[in-house]
């Protein structure tokens, strides 16, 4: 796939808050453990995509290879994380990506399309993050960090391609649509602290 993109960090339209930044070094365990359930939740959404639209083969190339890797992204987060001692225990979702999804269309291609986008700027906000984070964590989980973002800004622009190669027309405003509520999601207060939630609110 050849479309140009910005970079990640352009693509989603605002930068990570700096006291979502401080909760986070200050709740690892917490930072760790929601990151492998996103790596869960991303293999999942690639391989539901991979269910339900059997006719489409640049989606069914993009997807098997992005699920096979956030995978083993979950297992590399999970081992991590049992080096340190972390517990994995149940944490409650953000409310990031449900309310990212509550504004998709109904109905095809419009769905497909607009899943496609959310999934993009998903994938850009985790690369922003990890390049945010790194600065300011142990060298160990820095280093492993800056070594996701290569792979996570490729998924971030697969998705981008394969939204507009499926759209059948100009996604713009679809694209704006979404940057201006995942902007509001990060910087307005959010009552939990998760990978991807918004900014923390004084306990």
């Amino acid at each position: 796939m050849t479309t140009e993109h910005l970079p990640s960090a352009e693509f989603v339209g605002c930068p990570t808050p700096q006291a979502w930044i401080d909760r986070a070094v200050g709740q690892v365990d917490v930072l760790l453990i929601d990151h492998a359930n996103c790596e869960k939740k991303a293999a999942s959404t690639a391989l539901n995509l991979l269910f339900r639209y059997t006719d489409r083969p640049e989606l069914l190339a993009a997807m098997s290879q992005l699920a096979r890797e956030e995978l083993l992204h979950f297992e590399q987060v999970v081992a991590i994380m049992r080096q340190r001692g972390i517990a994995y225990r149940q944490v409650t979702a953000a409310r990031y990506a449900a309310q990212l999804f509550a504004e998709a269309r109904r109905e095809e291609p419009g769905k497909l399309v607009d899943t496609l986008i959310i999934g993009a700027f998903i994938e850009a906000r985790s690369c922003e993050r990890f390049a945010a984070l790194a600065p300011f964590l142990d060298d160990d989980l820095a280093r492993y960090y800056r070594f996701l973002l290569k792979s996570e800004e490729r998924h971030y622009t697969d998705y981008l391609d394969l939204a507009r190669m499926y759209a059948g027309e100009p996604i713009d405003g679809r694209i704006a649509h979404f940057r201006a509520l995942e902007c509001r999601l990060i910087e307005s207060p959010d009552p939990e602290f998760r990978f991807h939630s918004g900014m923390p609110v004084a306990a």
